[in-house]
């Protein structure tokens, strides 16, 4: 990742898409809620994936790049400590790749990232073909040769039915509306080995800026 100069720290930049988050909490996560894990053992875990629909830094343009973060947080994530491996297609040019690394870094500002940059370490960067299929909260996300997450909706205990749940954070800095299932993950690269079942699993639309 590199590292920010006083030009680019200027640099203004917005995104906006969909988030895929699987976590290790348990569903709806309690780090929403209480800024607190509801892992079994207090960390948090995740496979974040990031479709930009559409995007820019600067000059850079970022429409139509996925980038899914596997992120491993010993405590909460405010706490720090975090480690993280960031995964691109192959055709991303590096200067998407360094785009994305000073944004989500939190070198140019902006949240949710001028917060969430100082809470980990990035510790790789992987390019390999990324796959997403599904629809709604049913859908499989896939990176080749290091792992996949697996999401579906909850079912009604009764009846076996879909059951819908919305979670609405109207203060919320990375999301404000969430879609919430059930969620399954396993990703392995740089020295990161994580694999959860059953656990929180969101869908959410995303618009980041660091424009005042």
């Amino acid at each position: 990742m590199s590292t920010a100069t006083e030009t680019s720290q200027r640099t203004d930049w917005r995104l906006t898409g969909q988030g895929y988050e699987f976590c290790n909490c348990a569903p709806g996560c309690g780090c929403n809620f209480g800024g607190f894990p509801t892992s079994p053992d207090g960390s948090c875990r995740a496979v974040v994936g990031n479709v930009i629909a559409s995007g820019h830094c600067g000059d850079v343009d970022l429409s139509g790049v996925t980038a899914v973060a596997i992120v491993d947080w010993p405590k909460a994530i405010h706490e720090g400590g975090g480690k993280a491996v960031f995964v691109v297609a192959p055709e991303t040019t590096e200067e998407q790749v360094g785009a994305l690394s000073q944004i989500y870094t939190g070198q140019l500002g902006g949240m949710p990232w001028e917060l969430l940059g100082g809470t980990f370490e990035v510790i790789g960067l992987v390019k390999t073909a990324i796959h997403l299929a599904g629809d709604g909260l049913n859908v499989s996300l896939t990176m080749d040769g290091i792992g996949k997450a697996d999401g579906r909706y909850f079912a009604n205990p009764v009846t076996g039915e879909q059951h819908k749940a919305h979670i609405v954070l109207p203060d919320g800095f990375i999301w404000t509306k969430g879609e919430c299932g059930i969620g399954s993950f396993t990703a392995e690269a740089e020295g990161l080995s994580l694999t959860y079942n059953d656990s929180n699993w969101i869908l959410y639309d995303f618009d980041w800026t660091n424009a005042t």
